[in-house]
C-alpha cells in the first residue's frame, strides 16, 4: 500500500512533466537554433564581452551547434563543467571545439589536461552574461533545475548587473514554478515562441 511519504511532492511531479515534454519535443535542431539566434540578438550580448554559454546535455535546448558561430564574434566564450568530486561548477574559457571531449554521461567537457591552464580558469563575477539551462520555468523567470543545486551556487556568486538568460522550449514553461529562498529567478527566458521578462535577482 503507498504511503503519503512515498508520493512524489509537487515539484517533482512538476520536474518529471517537463523533462517528459522536453523529451518529446520536435524538431529540436531547428528549434534550438532559433532560440540561440534570439539570444545572440540581445542587446545584452551584443554588450557583454564575457558570455558564458552551457553545453547542451540530454534533451536540453541545444547549443553545441551554435557555439562555433559564438566563438567567432569576438567574445571571451566560458562553458561551465561539473566536478563530481565536490558537485560544484567550474568554469573553463573555450577557444576552440576541439577543446571539448565526451565525459561522463555523454556531455561534452573540456579536456582534463586544459583545465588547470591559467589562462581557461575564469570566476563567475568575471561574466557579462550568463546563459542558463533548466528544467522548468514560468514567466516570472522562476527555474527549477535537475534538484541538485549546481547552477544556484554559480549563479549567486555572479554580478547583478550580469544579466541571466534561461534558454528552454515552450514546452518547458508553466503557469508558476515552487521557489525556495536559494532559488534564483531570471532576468529573460528565451523560448521559440518569444522573451518573457523576468523579476531577476532583488
Amino acid at each position: 500500500m503507498t504511503t503519503p511519504a512515498d508520493q512524489p511532492t509537487p515539484k517533482q511531479q512538476l520536474r518529471e512533466q517537463a523533462r517528459k515534454n522536453r523529451i518529446a519535443q520536435k524538431d529540436k535542431e531547428a528549434v534550438s537554433q532559433k532560440i540561440c539566434e534570439t539570444f545572440m540578438k540581445l542587446p545584452a550580448y551584443q554588450a557583454a564581452k564575457t558570455v558564458m554559454w552551457y553545453v547542451d546535455a540530454g534533451s536540453e535546448v541545444r547549443t553545441r551547434h551554435t557555439l562555433p558561430v559564438a566563438l567567432t564574434h569576438g567574445k571571451r566564450v566560458v562553458v561551465p563543467y561539473c566536478i563530481v568530486e565536490t558537485n560544484e561548477l567550474e568554469l573553463f574559457h573555450l577557444e576552440d571545439m576541439s577543446e571539448l571531449v565526451e565525459g561522463a554521461y555523454k556531455i561534452l567537457e573540456p579536456q582534463e589536461d586544459l583545465r588547470k591552464l591559467p589562462a581557461k580558469i575564469l570566476q563567475p563575477e568575471e561574466l557579462d552574461l550568463v546563459m542558463v539551462p533548466g528544467t522548468a520555468f514560468d514567466a516570472r523567470g522562476g527555474r527549477m533545475g535537475q534538484g541538485k543545486g549546481y547552477y544556484d551556487r554559480l549563479l549567486a556568486r555572479a554580478r547583478k548587473d550580469a544579466p541571466l538568460v534561461a534558454l528552454a522550449f515552450e514546452c518547458q514553461m508553466f503557469p508558476s514554478i515552487p521557489v525556495d529562498a536559494h532559488d534564483v529567478f531570471m532576468d529573460l527566458v528565451i523560448t521559440e515562441v518569444g522573451v518573457y521578462a523576468g523579476e531577476g535577482r532583488k
